[in-house]
């Protein structure tokens, strides 16, 4: 918890981690309605499918653009610029009247927030080597923090009775902090490092740990996307539950990164990521009984499992000798979030065509990967 006093105790800490919370305020209440815009609109699951294909598109194809803006504007203006264009893109799918409106709404969202979401990363990379201390994981707590507020947001779905209303009051929510604080690490740039050309050699280390990065942050975006639809539809769980897994997910996600950058110095990354796989079998298992409580139970074990392993991908991502730290972010990013390109399609195809409990199956299988991954990470060790 060290690394969490250190954030509440600074500005020039609690700035930062507060774009991370930020982030998932704001996605995290549009996933919060995804059943009610997937029933609205009158499309089934391999079309919601598809559309949060298009969320993932727009995050993909910022990558090879993003690293060039930070460094080009500075990784701090890039961060605060990046929250404010996230919250303009905020405001557009929950208000999209069609299928085609979503997609495109969906696409701009996912674009701003990938920007965001490796400005937010370089930041903290940056100001790790500056300052000489760790608090990247706590910082990702912050992100699950911002999905637990979004979580208890979807206890005022009744009482606001409007969505675009909701989501409104969480961007006002996340202006007015970020603009208390943003000009605590508004100036902060990126290092100048010894750069060497570009050769697939400088990233060999983290090819591995990419593949883990695609399948975990793909896991984390199925659990977003779909944990509610598989509460109501194979759980039959009343309405005013389809919103507790993802709250669970978020609450164990977010205690387990607070409590990450400690571990980590205690028991090294490759028995976290081992750890972190183990667990979130035994949380996958849980939610395949279809019972509602031990399912809930189940995606919040889910959350304890992944949420010391992709800070650690990013840590790891924006120290790598010879490589500008928004390009290995953008690595780790990239491979991450081409499982939530194609994770999304994937699932809701096999879920309409098979059933959701297999498409949790697959989730299953994928967090037994990750374990069986870790024993190549022990041996090249990549870090």
């Amino acid at each position: 918890m060290s690394s969490l006093k250190l954030i509440i105790s600074n500005p020039r800490y609690f700035g930062p981690a507060w774009v991370f919370a930020s982030l998932n305020i704001l996605f995290g209440t549009w996933a919060i309605y995804i059943p009610s815009v997937k029933a609205d609109l009158g499309i089934n699951k391999a079309t919601l499918g598809i559309a949060i294909f298009f969320l993932s598109l727009g995050v993909f194809m910022i990558f090879p653009l993003a690293s060039k803006i930070i460094n080009k504007i500075g990784v701090g203006r890039a961060t605060s610029i990046g929250v404010f264009i996230s919250c303009i893109a905020a405001l557009f799918p929950l208000m999209a009247p069609g299928f085609v409106s979503l997609a495109i709404a969906l696409l701009f969202f996912g674009a701003t927030n990938g920007f965001t979401d490796i400005s937010m990363n370089t930041l903290v990379t940056e100001i790790e080597k500056e300052d000489k201390q760790k608090f990247m994981s706590a910082s990702h707590g912050f992100f699950s923090l911002g999905g637990v507020l979004a979580g208890l947001g979807s206890f005022l779905i009744p009482v606001i009775d409007n969505r675009g209303l909701h989501m409104l009051l969480a961007v006002f929510l996340v202006l007015s902090v970020n603009f208390i604080f943003y000009k605590r690490y508004y100036k902060v740039v990126a290092a100048p490092i010894e750069k060497e050309a570009f050769s697939f050699k400088i990233f060999k280390p983290l090819l591995l740990l990419g593949v883990v990065s695609f399948v975990i942050m793909g896991s984390e975006g199925a659990i977003v996307d779909w944990s509610g639809l598989f509460l109501k539809e194979v759980s039959l769980a009343p309405e005013a539950i389809w919103g507790a897994g993802f709250l669970g997910f978020q609450v164990f996600m977010t205690l387990g990164r607070f409590l990450g950058d400690a571990i980590s110095s205690r028991i090294g990354s490759v028995k976290i990521v081992a750890l972190g796989s183990v667990i979130a079998v035994i949380g996958y298992f849980m939610v395949l009984t279809t019972e509602m409580y031990l399912a809930i139970a189940g995606f919040a074990l889910t959350g304890l499992g992944f949420s010391v392993i992709v800070p650690e991908l990013f840590r790891i991502g924006g120290n790598v000798k010879g490589v500008e730290s928004s390009q290995g972010v953008a690595f780790i990013a990239g491979s991450g979030y081409s499982g939530f390109l194609v994770g999304p399609v994937i699932l809701g195809f096999i879920a309409e065509e098979f059933s959701l409990s297999l498409s949790f199956i697959t989730l299953l299988v994928c967090s037994a990967v990750v374990l069986g991954a870790t024993f190549l990470l022990k041996r090249k060790k990549p870090h």
